[in-house]
């Protein structure tokens, strides 16, 4: 079966799924990976889980190896009403300075179509007009009289932009949600490489929940599946004007790769290894702390988990046009396919423990 990367990411882009309510991404992967895992399960807080049998079996039961990669996405949430519009906060992480203008669907009794509104410039003092408007003096406008926007939206409800993935020159595309959905289109481009792959062990390709408020997902799905290693994919910063270039990953240049506590090396140089032999350029990302991704949460998982990171740079970063390169995507999924076909069923025990062994 032929995969179409670019139709896959706008499906996952165009999704409207924040934090906290990610059912259409979940049911959308759900379609995407059927076929491509044995079986599916969701954790008690909305993680689905496909797990992949292993397809080489030895004398020993296959060990577990967890991708994840976040599905849900940044959004705002309804705070009240002013005479027929509404007011609304950031849902995990929205940035005001973007709102002004644009385009927003409302998730009430029923879905609405509207605006982000302002006081227009005339109105305002010299002083307001050099800064941006916070979030409490900023209005959403879906066109209709004040008793109807009542019956149809209460408080609480989601906002999400409304933004269609916009295919740039040179491989590139922008659109909303890249960050993390890129990387949840990678795992989908691995499964289906490692449909004409051997492998001993077993792959439990996760879309996790409320990374953007918490790394929830990933603490509640590393729990349940207790895997023996994993790798968390996730985007990471790319060049443009105003970011610090010692902070940034080009774009084009393949996959970023974490080096930092939150990693263990012994994952980090076999990945390393197997992106050289399949010639796969990965760029090094130094987090010397926390990463702020789901590795951060499955590494201190139970008595703890081997956690690798893998990123695709992204321009515009929790912005309506976050910006990615098809080919990091496309490469991510397949250094992720061959180092899953590649790893022999006692790579723990002869690769990943290179300290002294336990007493």
């Amino acid at each position: 079966m032929s995969f179409d990367l670019k139709a896959h990411l706008r499906a996952l882009s165009e999704c409207h799924a924040p934090s906290g309510h990610e059912g259409p991404a979940r049911d959308l992967v759900r379609e995407a990976w059927t076929g491509l895992v044995d079986e599916f399960s969701v954790d008690g807080l909305g993680s689905l889980i496909g797990r992949r049998k292993a397809t080489r079996t030895g004398a020993a039961a296959p060990r577990t190896i967890m991708l994840a990669a976040h599905m849900d996405e940044i959004g705002l949430m309804v705070t009240g009403f002013k005479n027929g519009f509404i007011t609304f906060k950031s849902l995990a992480g929205m940035d005001n300075r973007l709102m002004l203008a644009q385009p927003v669907l409302v998730h009430g009794r029923e879905r609405l179509p509207g605006l982000v509104a302002s006081k227009p410039p005339h109105l305002l003092t010299t002083a307001a007009r050099a800064k941006y408007p916070p979030f409490d003096e900023l209005l959403i406008d879906v066109g209709l009289p004040a008793e109807r926007v009542t019956e149809l939206v209460q408080i609480g409800d989601i906002i999400t932009i409304d933004a269609k993935l916009v295919e740039l020159n040179n491989h590139k595309v922008s659109g909303k949600a890249l960050d993390d959905r890129a990387c949840v289109a990678a795992v989908t481009a691995c499964l289906h490489h490692l449909q004409h792959m051997s492998h001993a062990w077993d792959v439990a390709a996760v879309a996790t929940v409320q990374e953007e408020s918490g790394l929830k997902g990933a603490t509640t799905s590393a729990w349940l599946l207790q895997p023996d290693i994993a790798i968390a994919l996730d985007v990471t910063f790319a060049p443009q004007p105003g970011v610090d270039a010692d902070s940034s990953y080009e774009m084009g240049g393949g996959p970023g790769i974490g080096i930092g506590p939150n990693f263990h090396e012994g994952l980090y140089a076999r990945i390393r290894e197997t992106a050289k032999r399949h010639e796969i350029k990965l760029q090094d990302d130094i987090i010397p702390g926390a990463s702020g991704t789901d590795g951060w949460a499955i590494q201190v998982s139970r008595e703890g988990v081997p956690t690798a990171l893998l990123e695709v740079p992204i321009r515009n970063m929790h912005a309506p046009v976050e910006t990615a390169d098809l080919r990091d995507i496309e490469r991510l999924g397949r250094v992720l396919a061959h180092f899953i076909a590649e790893l022999e069923p006692d790579f723990l025990t002869e690769t990943v423990w290179t300290g002294e062994s336990s007493k």
